[in-house]
């Protein structure tokens, strides 16, 4: 089978959830090696998660490595080409999906020794510290438009060592995390949040509790949002 950007943006999605959800799953979960490891490690994880699976996206055929729908949108706005979307989104949302799955079945035994629904929807899907809409929506747009910025930023700046792009890009998360993440969790991704939420849903998990779709819309809406913001404040500066 050959490589191709629609395997190359799966595969690396794929794999930006298995390790993204899985440290949180590590976190959260009753019984683990890394129970109540905290924040610090959740945001690591992730962050690192975000350099492999760049990297995975390259090796199988994705040279943009967006692995993220609102990434996605950002450069068709930016350059007016949304050819890409119809292939890519799709892509990112079926990875998203597998790699939840997958962090299901790796931790298998620890769903029934954790009693609260709440931890285990966390290991799939993004939910608010203080419930309220607008606040949780302008601050999806707000680390979006920080990841947007960031991404470009990074790709002009021309002192960059070949390869070290998505080990920066991997830090920009990091920061963004520990810096924003405390208020919805930096979904940041809609593929992140919809995929993974949806695993939740169709899967076997004890206890599972609700999978909080009354929420779900803000971790899609507001990416998109903000990486539609940021793409045109790019723009006005010749971004």
């Amino acid at each position: 089978m050959s490589t191709s950007p629609f395997l190359g943006e799966l595969m690396g999605t794929l794999v930006l959830l298995l390790l993204g959800n899985g440290v949180v799953a590590n976190v959260v979960l009753n019984e683990t090696k890394g129970h109540n490891a905290g924040w610090i490690v959740i945001a690591t994880g992730w962050a690192m998660a975000v350099v492999m699976g760049i990297f995975t996206a390259n090796a199988f055929g994705s040279a943009d490595a967006h692995n993220n729908p609102a990434v996605t949108l950002a450069f068709a706005v930016s350059t007016g080409d949304f050819s890409k979307m119809a292939s890519y989104i799709p892509a990112q949302l079926i990875g998203g999906f597998i790699g939840a799955t997958l962090v299901w079945l790796s931790y298998l035994p620890h769903w029934k020794a954790t009693p609260s629904a709440g931890a285990k929807l966390a290991c799939f899907a993004t939910g608010p510290a203080i419930r309220a809409t607008v606040p949780n929506l302008i601050s999806e747009i707000l680390g979006t438009i920080v990841l947007i910025v960031g991404v470009v930023a990074l790709g002009k700046t021309q002192q960059i060592a070949t390869g070290l792009g998505p080990y920066l890009v991997g830090m920009l998360v990091w920061s963004i995390g520990l810096s924003l993440g405390g208020t919805t969790g930096y979904a940041i991704n809609p593929a992140r949040d919809l995929g993974p939420r949806l695993a939740h849903a169709l899967l076997p998990i004890e206890g599972k509790g609700e999978s909080d779709w009354g929420y779900s819309w803000i971790p899609i809406v507001g990416p998109f949002l903000g990486a539609a913001l940021a793409a045109i404040f790019l723009g006005i500066f010749g971004l």
